[in-house]
């Protein structure tokens, strides 16, 4: 099955967000499409999947002009979709969201045993065995809502498949598992259009890669004939320098001090310190404990054990109040839920946590509130029409950018990071990393989760790797590298020397 898209013009409202765009993907290959956020990848592929119509622009499947109007047009056409933010319904089970609208039936009534049935083959496939079809999917993590959105896509069969962003919340077992499956479908025929940021995984599985800039395409060329400086320079316009600049000072004393620290059974015996400057990763498998050590230094969890120590006075942070009071910062995994109150504004997001800092006696000055914004906007190249758009309106690498935007106006002593590149492009986390240098240097201690291990090692001072709730040791970041934290994460003996804090 071959489709080709040709000359596709995009606009909402006075924003014009694709320009006369061409791609074209083949059957049995692995066509990666790239580019900044805010390029138009996302909104081309909703346009083939049928989410949006184009203003201008033709869709041929094998050659042939097809009308593409709504997601059920699509799926009869073959073609779906996995989107980058989850679309999973909450109440439902696994099973139910998997399977809605197409339920199968037996004599007028569904036939969950069937449902069940099909669910269980399907999970399977992705190799999701201990996930319960049963199960609410609201109750699932991130990960886990990954992986049944790949499998409700499989259900489907589709012959075109388009991934936007499917490895953001995966494990490296679980992304190279759903390679497999890929490779499998390539053998089959099946056309797969793979929307990444992750350069490694581009070079590593794709045939092909097209690049759009400012809503236009700007080049196709084949994987195996091209480079991460030629790819880069095709995104962004111009060379990008180093992809993960150096910091150039040397860290404090002991700004955060963790000991014993323990919640509600996820981690245990959790003692660390990180210094004044110094950035602290935390690495290991996902369900090992890693978000939950931030999430219970913020008091979003409870903490049942342990002491935490700010400049050595104690602190017993048991919500996020208290925590931002003591001087703590969050930025969190989950955008979308936890990160940012969609209806609102750029401008009232990036405010919302230190929106006293623009008040005087009660009445916030709202031209020092817009000057602060425009100021992070630019500083973080958030690709925004003004500041009082809805944020929601912004493509999801330009959301975490306003996430990370709440902490800047006022940083705090510590800054917890929870994957604060996911979903970002690779000019946005140059300019992410360069800002996390910038607060280092300025004295903030920074503790980073992240599951890109290329990330953590060029990032940190030291590593912190978790194995099922508690630590496995503290790598020095110089020389480590990513067998080792690998061998740590799986339960594996680091060694004096390595395990050294």
């Amino acid at each position: 099955m071959q489709v080709t898209m040709r000359g596709i013009d995009k606009a909402f409202g006075p924003v014009r967000v694709l320009d006369g765009v061409h791609f074209n993907i083949d059957g049995g290959e692995i066509h990666a499409l790239m580019g900044e956020n805010g390029a138009g990848k996302s909104t081309l592929m909703k346009i083939l999947c049928g989410v949006y119509q184009p203003d201008r622009g033709d869709i041929l499947v094998d050659g042939k002009p097809v009308q593409i109007r709504s997601t059920v047009d699509a799926e009869r056409a073959g073609i779906a979709i996995i989107h980058q933010e989850l679309n999973l319904i909450p109440q439902l089970s696994v099973m139910e969201n998997m399977f809605l609208g197409r339920e199968p039936s037996r004599f007028g009534v569904v036939d969950r045993k069937a449902m069940h049935a099909q669910a269980r083959k399907w999970l399977d496939m992705v190799g999701a065995q201990r996930i319960d079809p049963h199960r609410e999917a609201g109750l699932l993590s991130i990960g886990q809502q990954q992986l049944v959105e790949i499998a409700k896509a499989l259900s489907l069969d589709a012959r075109v498949l388009v991934m936007d962003e499917p490895t953001a919340a995966l494990t490296n077992h679980e992304i190279d598992n759903l390679f497999d499956i890929m490779l499998a479908m390539k053998a089959r025929g099946v056309a797969l259009v793979y929307v990444s940021h992750r350069m490694e995984e581009i070079f590593r599985i794709c045939d092909k890669v097209s690049v759009l800039r400012d809503g236009k395409f700007v080049g196709e060329r084949v994987v195996a004939e091209t480079s991460f400086e030629d790819i880069v320079r095709l995104m962004v316009g111009r060379e990008l320098g180093q992809r993960f600049p150096k910091r150039n000072h040397e860290p404090g004393e002991v700004r955060l001090s963790v000991s014993g620290l323990a919640d509600d059974g996820n981690v245990s015996g959790i003692t660390f310190d990180v210094r004044a400057g110094e950035v602290l990763g935390i690495a290991g498998l996902m369900g090992a404990g890693r978000s939950e050590i931030l999430r219970t230094l913020f008091g979003v969890n409870r903490k049942t054990a342990g002491t935490v120590a700010l400049d050595g006075k104690i602190v017993d942070a048991r919500d996020a109040t208290g925590a931002i009071a003591a001087g703590i910062g969050f930025v969190t995994e989950d955008r979308k839920s936890q990160g940012l109150v969609l209806g609102m504004s750029v401008r009232e997001n990036a405010t919302l946590v230190h929106l006293d800092n623009y008040a005087r006696l009660g009445v916030v000055d709202e031209t020092a509130e817009r000057n602060a914004v425009d100021q992070l906007i630019k500083q973080l190249r958030i690709r925004t029409r003004d500041a009082e758009l809805d944020v929601k309106s912004l493509s999801g690498g330009n959301q975490q950018k306003v996430v990370f935007a709440k902490w800047l106006a006022s940083p705090p002593k510590v800054l917890l990071l929870d994957e604060p590149t996911r979903g970002v492009d690779v000019g946005g986390k140059a300019e992410i990393y360069t800002i996390v240098n910038q607060l280092a240097a300025q004295g903030v201690a920074i503790v980073m989760v992240s599951s890109e291990l290329p990330e953590v090692l060029a990032m940190s001072d030291r590593i912190l790797v978790m194995h099922q709730g508690r630590q496995n040791g503290i790598f020095p970041a110089a020389g480590a590298t990513q067998e080792q934290i690998m061998t740590a994460a799986t339960g594996g003996d680091v060694g004096n020397a390595v395990a050294a804090a």
